[in-house]
């Protein structure tokens, strides 16, 4: 089935409410006007159960369908959150909190999924339960986690879980997915080092935590280069140089230096930690200085199940008449732990031909909204048809 009659008559209504969440962000889990409105809609969509305050501020609708025979339970979750981004877009629904901007679509993800509810509460043309998920905090926050250390999956007995994201690039509307591993683990590192500050007339006086953290950065690009299978993806980004002071003439006493690693894998993600420590470590000692490293386990893989991923890809085939095969992506996704607990899919809906994701110039494009829409309507009515 194509994409819904219903969903281009509600459009327009649609297309409101992702723009006022547009001009309203929210970051993390301050969603408190974001969740508020999604919980008001599910109410007055006649949602059976709506309840908010699941992982701090995440909403969860429950919708049962005309029988429920199959006994089956499918959840569907979007992001409200926002990033602190000064928005440069120039459209007319732009950002109204400087600072703060939707640069990743969430905005889109919210309203697309309450649209689907609306539709699911009107029709309830299943045999089974649709839950609507609606999480705070996925950018950088693990809001998904949250959500489930709040026994989300257990207490509403879901069976399996299924995620959308856009993407700038694909056309409008078109959908790309993969088995496996899709998005990539993302880890955070801080390293501090420690040597012996004094005047830079004198550098012979001194440990040079500059030069010693300099040769850590050069260093740790070793590791993708000579360390992890040419074959496997990894990615080591050190993106954060600082010092103790900013005098031209004073060499500090300690460097910090903050980065990310990407890994598609548990045995590379586990081999760069330790690499890392040891370069950092044994690089500073040959200088005469220290390195610390705290090394912190972020967003795990995510990965999508098998079965999952071909029901998800079939009900794009259904909506759109095509599904492509997504490349794997090397940014972090914390929808990776609800497929840790279900199993699932996660899913690329086309943006067109917008900035990136993550720009001040980036908009969701309001066109795709009904192929979505009709995605998430097309994922509970195959996986749970009517008796």
């Amino acid at each position: 089935m194509p994409v819904r009659n219903r969903f281009a008559e509600l459009l327009p209504e649609i297309t409101a409410w992702r723009r006022d969440f547009h001009e309203n962000p929210e970051l993390l889990y301050d969603c408190q006007r974001t969740a508020g409105i999604v919980a008001e809609k599910l109410r007055e969509f006649g949602c059976d159960e709506v309840t908010e305050g699941i992982g701090h501020t995440g909403v969860v609708g429950v919708i049962r369908g005309n029988t429920d025979g199959s006994g089956r339970v499918v959840g569907l979750r979007a992001d409200m959150d926002a990033l602190p981004i000064l928005e440069a877009s120039g459209v007319p629904h732009a950002s109204k909190t400087p600072g703060k901007m939707h640069a990743c679509g969430h905005d889109g993800h919210t309203a697309m999924l309450l649209g689907a509810a609306k539709y699911l509460a009107e029709t309830r043309n299943f045999d089974g339960t649709a839950v609507v998920i609606f999480q705070p905090a996925e950018e950088g926050g693990a809001g998904g986690k949250a959500m489930c250390d709040d026994r989300l999956m257990e207490r509403w007995g879901i069976h399996e879980v299924y995620g959308m994201h856009n993407m700038p690039g694909l056309p409008v509307g078109s959908f790309a997915i993969r088995p496996g591993a899709f998005f990539a683990a993302a880890d955070l590192l801080t390293i501090d080092v420690e040597g012996k500050g004094g005047h830079a007339a004198k550098p012979h006086e001194t440990v040079d935590t500059t030069v010693v953290a300099s040769h850590i950065v050069l260093a740790l690009q070793t590791i993708a280069a000579r360390n992890v299978d040419p074959t496997r993806e990894v990615v080591v980004s050190i993106t954060s140089f600082r010092t103790e002071s900013e005098a031209h003439n004073v060499i500090p006493q300690a460097v910090q230096l903050k980065g990310t690693v990407r890994t598609m894998d548990a045995a590379v993600r586990d081999l760069v930690e330790a690499r890392i420590k040891a370069i950092a470590e044994t690089t500073a000692a040959a200088f005469g200085a220290t390195a610390t490293v705290s090394y912190q386990r972020n967003y795990p893989v995510m990965v999508n199940s098998a079965a999952e991923t071909e029901h998800a890809a079939e009900a794009a085939r259904r909506v759109a008449g095509a599904c492509a095969e997504a490349p794997l992506v090397m940014g972090g996704e914390d929808f990776a732990f609800m497929l840790e607990e279900r199993p699932g899919a996660y899913i690329l809906v086309g943006n067109g031909d917008t900035a990136m994701v993550h720009h001040p110039a980036y908009d969701f494009d309001d066109a795709a909204i009904p192929a979505g829409c009709s995605w998430w309507a097309e994922i509970v009515e195959t996986r749970m048809p009517a008796a």
